[in-house]
């Protein structure tokens, strides 16, 4: 740590009062921009183009530091960094012109070039690290990860800033890296409480280090509980699941109008109930609104049969509502106009080829007032609405996102007939 507060102890020894007055403040002012731009607090060398002061005392301070030559107003003058310095060193040893105009401007020069040169080299140092680190997963890791792609998915996600702005990246990327390697391999599943031994909250949503895993792996934006569910990676088998409203596991015995929900431990042991006539139909919605105001409808007498998946649905969600056609059920899914929700229903449509689309053409989408939002703009390709390739047309051309509540009441119209409309 230096004692000037300006420069790097260039100052010592130095007479600065003749190279500070009002008259040569243009000058300094010219330098200090100039080091700021190139990220060279010293520039000490190399050349700068200057204009010259209309002010005749102004330019006159200024032709014994420039070269004696006479300078006329406004015109624009080079000057030889290297000379200047030369010509400085009388007044002090190790002055420079860098360190004459942070006193001249009263700070630091080019702090924030400084900064963003020391954060490059952090980054590049924290990328060879991890990747070394990842290169040493074992194989059924690096499948799922693709180590020669992590680095691109966080700078994309924004997570190279973020490591950069940690007190201990090197640490950090180290836990996550652990946290890779302990994932099960193909076919076999963990408890995330187990990953980080003696912390079992360390992978909690919203940590840090849980952000860092799934970003590594390509599931930055996915809701958690999904994303760990693709890594093989339960978040515990009690909370989140499906709402049902109308359809439950066999044996259950509840009111017409009562809305729960069937979290993954009954999942996985769930039996449908056959239908109570042959081609009975079950909804699917992507979101709780849908659920609650067809909880009124079934409330008011209407027979309604419902399951909801609060956002991206996992696997095990997805393979529990793929099971409804084996026991005499047809399905009707929908979900947002939106990436994720089309993601959700092609999804659900490949597990459940029997299933069929719910309201999701394109003259639906134009129905739901698709309006832009802060979301982004929404593009899709042919192959991401397979049942309807028009429909990825018009979103692209929109650019929208439209969302299921615009067209609650027709939703609530087809729950209350019990069959989605033509």
């Amino acid at each position: 740590m230096t004692g000037c507060r300006f420069c790097a102890d260039r100052c010592n020894g130095a007479e600065l009062g003749p190279l500070l007055i009002d008259e040569l403040h243009w000058l300094w002012t010219a330098v200090a921009a100039a080091a700021d731009r190139r990220g060279d607090a010293d520039l000490a060398t190399g050349r700068l183009q200057v204009a010259t002061p209309l002010a005749p005392n102004s330019r006159a301070a200024a032709v014994g530091l420039l070269g004696g030559a006479r300078l006329r107003a406004g015109q624009r003058r080079t000057v030889d960094m290297a000379a200047l310095t030369t010509r400085l060193r009388v007044r002090g040893p190790r002055l420079t012109p860098g360190a004459v105009a942070a006193h001249a401007v009263g700070r630091r020069l080019a702090v924030r070039a400084t900064e963003k040169r020391a954060r490059n080299q952090l980054l590049v140092t924290v990328r060879e690290n991890l990747e070394q680190r990842l290169a040493g997963l074992p194989g059924h890791v690096r499948n799922r990860v693709d180590p020669a792609a992590a680095w691109e998915r966080l700078r994309t996600t924004g997570w190279a800033a973020r490591l950069a702005g940690q007190p201990d990246p090197f640490g950090l990327v180290a836990q996550a890296t652990a946290v890779l390697a302990a994932l099960p391999p193909d076919g076999q599943r963990s408890d995330r409480r187990t990953l980080v031994p003696t912390r079992p909250h360390a992978l909690d949503e919203g940590r840090t280090l849980a952000g860092l895993v799934l970003a590594l792996a390509g599931l930055s934006g996915v809701r958690a509980r999904a994303a760990w569910d693709v890594l093989g990676v339960d978040c515990d088998d009690l909370t989140g699941g499906l709402h049902a409203l109308g359809i439950h596991p066999a044996g259950w015995t509840l009111p017409a109008d009562a809305v729960v929900t069937v979290p993954p431990r009954e999942l996985d042991r769930c039996i449908w109930p056959a239908p109570p006539q042959p081609g009975a139909w079950v909804f699917v919605t992507e979101n709780p609104s849908v659920v609650a105001a067809a909880a009124g409808l079934a409330a008011g007498g209407a027979q309604v049969r419902l399951l909801g998946t609060s956002g991206t649905p996992s696997a095990r969600e997805i393979v529990t509502i793929a099971a409804l056609p084996a026991t005499g059920w047809r399905v009707a899914v929908r979900a947002d106009f939106d990436a994720a929700g089309l993601a959700h229903v092609r999804a659900i449509l490949a597990a459940c080829p029997q299933a069929v689309p719910w309201r999701m053409s394109a003259a639906d989408y134009m129905a739901s007032d698709p309006t832009p939002d802060d979301t982004g703009r929404v593009l899709a390709a042919a192959a991401d609405t397979p049942w309807d390739p028009a429909l990825a047309e018009v979103i692209t051309t929109t650019g929208a996102p439209a969302y299921e509540e615009a067209l609650l009441d027709k939703l609530l119209d087809d729950l209350a007939l019990g069959h989605p409309s033509a």
